[in-house]
């Protein structure tokens, strides 16, 4: 087995059609979606094959995501086996809409981003 550092980065603006609870608030799914992705693309560039999602380690959601926050997934693979890929995941807020009542467009780029949920889980590839 051996290391490596291939990385990928999905960055994505949150809809209305995404919006699942009150107060414009996207379901945890949403975020695991984008790690599915994640891990497709990490797959493909290592592998040259999509494999297939196993199981997820541990997932940590940390706070929360609404319509019209922009959100970066990234993923890196961090161990890899036979036909196993480990990876971790990170899903962070760029940008937020101030909900500002007297400018519902106002948004702005965060100094700091901020870390919606974290992620480690096994993908598999076929044995060639």
């Amino acid at each position: 087995m051996h290391m490596t550092n291939d990385e990928v980065l999905i960055r994505q603006r949150i809809g209305m059609e995404q919006v699942h609870y009150a107060g414009e608030l996207v379901d945890g799914a949403f975020l695991l979606k984008l790690f599915g992705d994640v891990a497709t693309e990490l797959l493909i560039r290592h592998d040259g094959d999509e494999g297939l999602f196993r199981a997820y380690d541990s997932v940590e959601f940390l706070a929360p995501l609404r319509a019209g926050d922009y959100v970066e997934a990234r993923g890196t693979i961090t161990d890899v086996g036979n036909t196993s890929r480990k990876m971790e995941f990170e899903a962070r807020k760029v940008i937020e809409l101030t909900r500002n009542p007297d400018n519902p467009s106002e948004a702005r780029v965060l100094e700091e981003p901020i870390v919606l949920c974290r992620a480690s889980g096994t993908c598999v590839v076929p044995n060639r």
